[in-house]
């Protein structure tokens, strides 16, 4: 199962993203299932709307609540505790909390791949990031 980030949804559907064909490739090529969190769903389209990608935005959050993108693993307030643990304990980094919620996830469902387009993931360093 490979985890996927924003960045990794956001390329695939902005076709003048500079990862577009990257992450579009990937996707097509891609045999795995798939799994995101409802705060990636959230932060993926705060992302598109923010760019002016409006229906991009929609299209994908439709793809996202029929469930034909990926899993969506919604967190649980146990969840969201540890997120905080992370969050605390890694203040010296410029992590975001969805970042930290990431990390949590993947370690706890033993994830050890990820699709992601963001730096923060190559920091976290117990996982291989593709592409």
């Amino acid at each position: 199962m490979i985890f996927v980030d924003s960045g990794g949804w956001f390329a695939s559907v902005v076709t003048d993203d500079e990862d577009h064909e990257t992450a579009k490739i990937r996707f097509e090529e891609n045999i795995e299932p798939l799994i995101t969190t409802n705060y990636i769903v959230d932060e993926t389209l705060t992302l598109l709307r923010a760019r002016g990608e409006n229906r991009k935005a929609v299209e994908i959050g439709n793809l996202f609540f029929q469930g034909l993108l990926a899993e969506v693993y919604h967190l649980t307030e146990e969840d969201i505790f540890e997120t905080w643990n992370i969050f605390k304990q890694f203040s010296d980094e410029d992590w975001s909390f969805t970042d930290c919620s990431s990390k949590y996830i993947r370690e706890k469902f033993g994830l050890t791949h990820t699709f992601s387009l963001d730096k923060h993931f190559r920091q976290f360093g117990t996982i291989t990031v593709v592409p």
